[in-house]
């Protein structure tokens, strides 16, 4: 089971930010703010917690802490040109509602839950 999938855009500009910045890991979470209920952690790092579950791609190492993982299970992260604009994008199929700042987001509860279980079960 793959926890997140990731565009071949996203791998190449985060081989280019990991050069330009020298970071061991890309942490991916979710934290609770935001006028939606929740936001996405997005930020290179150093090092490791002893929680930490790694996603190994290659030259890329992603960083998620285990609570996080039923919210980002399934998820694709991309990274996208739009006119001037680039931006890192999560494609998140349990997103129900973002607010009109882009930045927070709510999850289908349910979806979420399941996805507990089923981790549970498998125990990551």
């Amino acid at each position: 089971m793959t926890i997140i999938e990731v565009t071949d855009n996203a791998i190449q500009r985060l081989l280019k930010k990991k050069t330009e910045d020298n970071f061991e890991y890309i942490r991916i979470g979710i934290t609770g703010g935001g006028c939606a209920g929740f936001e996405y952690i997005f930020d290179s790092v150093s090092e490791k917690l002893a929680e930490d579950v790694i996603v190994d791609y290659g030259p890329i190492q992603f960083v998620i802490d285990k609570t996080s993982i039923p919210y980002i299970l399934g998820m694709t992260l991309d990274f996208q040109k739009e006119g001037l604009n680039e931006m890192f994008k999560f494609i998140n199929p349990k997103e129900e509602a973002s607010c009109g700042c882009g930045v927070s987001i709510n999850f289908d509860l349910s979806q979420v839950e399941h996805d507990e279980q089923r981790i549970q079960a498998i125990s990551i």
